[in-house]
């Protein structure tokens, strides 16, 4: 089976643009602009600086900030973040209205909207959770663009971190997978195992360690897949293939992982096309993993997000 498919990014970072606070805004008035509001995205596209503009002077939303995500390198438009919050408080349903988790868009994004998308909602989650410097406790403000923060008052730079962590698809000497159950998760919701990454820890070890540690099963040939950027709240997850030799030893943990299950081809399109299996969602690299092992596009509920 082939890796992942990886595509180059079409957008240019241009990290060099970042250093100049009136370039920042030329290339703002023309951008695409990607709306973030306490999570929420737009399910219809891009604004533009005028739209913007429009919806801070109405009174529904704060000014916010600007982040810049880079320049489109076929049709050279530029792409903000403006992260912003509703001026007033508003409810769950309130809050739906024209916006939606990217989890619940992502189905419907192409692949450089899904790119940029991630990218923003990151980098607002980074700003939104650190609002002061790490060494004195001093505010910090936004910089470069968005691609970090300052401390005016011991003059360090604050950069968004990104937390490590392997996923992997376990297949047997049949070539079956095995799926675990998470107890917070909606009855018939099966996805890959996946961890963070320890002190210390290769990439390897940390597969066989969290493999063993939530289904009681050891692995061999582990394969490296591909990569993807999960924003929520910051992780970059690594993806591996892996092979056991001892299906029969597979365990759920009892805390991490209350049900695992082994699934020939077969039974996994017969339970997904049923509904009794929920698949992960399309922008998933888990969803991605195992529809490379299923040799096609998988059918069936999307319902968890």
């Amino acid at each position: 089976m082939s890796a992942i498919n990886q595509h180059p990014s079409r957008i240019d970072r241009a990290g060099h643009l970042r250093e100049n606070p009136r370039t920042l805004d030329q290339l703002w008035t023309r951008a695409k602009i990607l709306q973030i509001c306490q999570g929420r995205l737009p399910s219809d596209g891009y604004l533009s600086a005028e739209q913007v503009a429009t919806l801070i002077a109405s009174g529904e939303f704060k000014e916010g900030s600007r982040y810049f995500l880079g320049i489109d390198a076929i049709t050279e438009n530029p792409y903000f973040a403006w992260d912003t919050e509703w001026c007033a408080a508003k409810t769950d349903e309130e809050m739906k209205v024209g916006l939606a988790r990217l989890r619940e868009v992502g189905i419907d994004l192409t692949s450089i909207d899904a790119e940029l998308a991630m990218h923003a909602v990151a980098l607002c989650n980074w700003h939104q959770s650190h609002p002061c410097c790490a060494r004195c406790g001093a505010q910090t403000r936004v910089d470069l663009g968005g691609a970090v923060r300052v401390c005016d008052v011991d003059k360090s730079q604050h950069h968004p971190r990104t937390d490590c962590a392997a996923i992997v698809l376990v297949r047997d000497n049949d070539d079956r997978i095995l799926l675990g159950h998470q107890p917070v998760w909606p009855e018939g919701r099966f996805s890959t195992f996946a961890g963070f990454l320890e002190p210390g820890e290769t990439f390897e070890q940390c597969v066989a360690r969290e493999v063993l540690e939530e289904s009681g099963v050891s692995v061999r040939a582990i394969t490296y897949l591909g990569s993807q950027p999960w924003p929520f709240p910051a992780s970059i997850m690594m993806a591996f293939d892996a092979v056991t030799d001892f299906p029969e030893t597979a365990r759920p943990d009892g805390v991490e992982i209350s049900e695992v299950k082994w699934f020939t081809r077969d039974q996994f399109k017969a339970e997904a096309k049923a509904g009794t299996l929920l698949l992960p969602p399309t922008i998933s690299v888990a969803r991605k993993m195992i529809e490379r092992w299923l040799g096609e596009a998988a059918v069936g509920s999307e319902a968890w997000r």
